[in-house]
This record gives structure tokens, sequence and C-alpha cells, in this order.
């Protein structure tokens, strides 16, 4: 598996929500191609640019607050969103960010209707066309109890069994997704434990569940993940000029 070569030294802002918390394979890959990362933790006071000239994109990860939460943060990242929508520089939602997403755009952040949570590995199912990626994992990892309603105006290119909206689209360059394909093995480790506390809710898997979800799974999400960010990082103003 070979990455796309990237002569820049631009850099991807990087949101995160937990002083502990990595970009993980998102992160990594990213380097890989050539990018600088700059990251942030709006939760523990880091302010957020005003423009988005010095980033070549945005990425807001997960987190296990809410985005209906009342910290005067959450409200904040959530409006801050407009900055890279208003650009159209490449914007990625994942979990959390997906659903900041979501309720920027005017949807709605919710549990599911008979409480149920997807926290483990689950079937996923790429619709309209799958965004142009053909080559889909069949489960990928989940850890939420909650989710988005499609915003107007977006599309959505992959739907799970419990929680209908898994993947959309808005414009041409901002990405919501509901799942972690950022996830690696030693994360996946890492979650089974300090976040085994969650596995008595409602259809959550238990530890030899996701360890063996990741064995069978992780090699095909790795590689939607590659070809998602290989396209994702040529979405922004300048480098769809450079290609016209």
């Amino acid at each position: 598996m070979s990455f796309m070569e990237f002569s820049n030294t631009e850099k991807i802002l990087i949101i995160l929500h937990q002083e502990s918390s990595t970009p993980g394979r998102i992160g990594l890959m990213l380097k890989e191609m050539g990018f600088a990362l700059d990251i942030r933790r709006p939760c523990l006071g880091d302010a957020l640019p005003e423009t988005m000239d010095g980033h070549a994109g945005a990425v807001v990860f997960g987190g296990p607050m809410s985005a209906n939460d009342p910290e005067p943060w959450i409200a904040r990242e959530i409006d801050w969103i407009g900055v890279p929508l208003k650009e159209q520089k490449p914007f990625l939602g994942v979990c959390l960010g997906a659903q900041m997403l979501a309720k920027h755009l005017g949807g709605s952040v919710g549990g599911h209707a008979e409480s149920r949570v997807e926290i483990g590995y689950y079937p996923i199912y790429p619709v309209n066309g799958g965004d142009g990626i053909s080559d889909w994992p069949q489960e990928v990892c989940q850890w939420h109890r909650e989710s988005f309603t499609l915003p107007h105006g977006a599309k959505l290119f992959a739907r799970g069994e419990h929680f209908e909206n898994q993947a959309f689209r808005y414009g041409e360059a901002a990405y919501g997704i509901q799942f972690h394909p950022e996830v690696t093995r030693l994360a996946m480790h890492r979650w089974v434990v300090t976040g085994s506390h969650r596995f008595s809710l409602p259809h959550a898997q238990q530890a030899p569940e996701h360890l063996a979800g990741n064995l069978i799974h992780d090699v095909s999400v790795k590689q939607w993940l590659l070809q998602f960010l290989e396209r994702w990082t040529t979405l922004s103003p300048r480098k769809l000029r450079e290609t016209v």
C-alpha cells in the first residue's frame, strides 16, 4: 500500500476533546502524506483560528461529551465549524465531530428510540454510490450513544442498522462520519479497558467481540480510510483550481 506523495508542509487542524486523546490512524496517515498536524483542544482552553488561511483542512474528533451539553466551549466549537465551511476547506467530523457538523447545519443530535448504543463492530452499508469509494469494510468500529439527523442539503453515503445515518457530505468538502476509522489495534486494547463500564449498555458488545472485530475488519477499514483521505486532502479550493 502506498501513500500519495505531497510536496508540501501544509498543516491540518486537529481538534481533540480529551487531554489524552490522539488523532490515531488519521493523524498517522496525514503525516505520511506530508502534512503537519496542528493539534488543539478547545475543551482545555485552546483557541480555534479565525480563518483557515494557515490550514489545508480540519478534522474534529470524538469525545465522551454530547453536542447537546451546555458547556460554552461546545457551542463555540459548533459555531466555529462555519469557518472551514465558508472558506470551503476540507472538513471531517468523526463521531462527536460529525454530530457537531450536523448540528451546525441545522440537524439534531439525540439517542436511539430504544436506548440502544453502538459500542463495538457493526455492519455498515454504502448508499448513493458510497461517495465514490467502492471498497467499503463490512463492519466498522463504533462507540456512541447518540447520532444525528441528516441536515437539509446533505447527502447520505453510508447507513447502519441501528443508527441510520452513518456518513454524509455537505457541499464539496465537508464530511461527517459516525464511526471510528482512526482506531488502531493499540487504541482498541486501550478502549476496551478504559471504556469497559459502557459494555453493560443496551446492545453494546463485550471486549472479546471488540478485539475480534478489529482483527477481522481492520485491514479493510484501513484501506477505506486511505482512499478517503487521499481524495479529501485534494478538496481545498486552491488544489481544485490547480487541477483545472
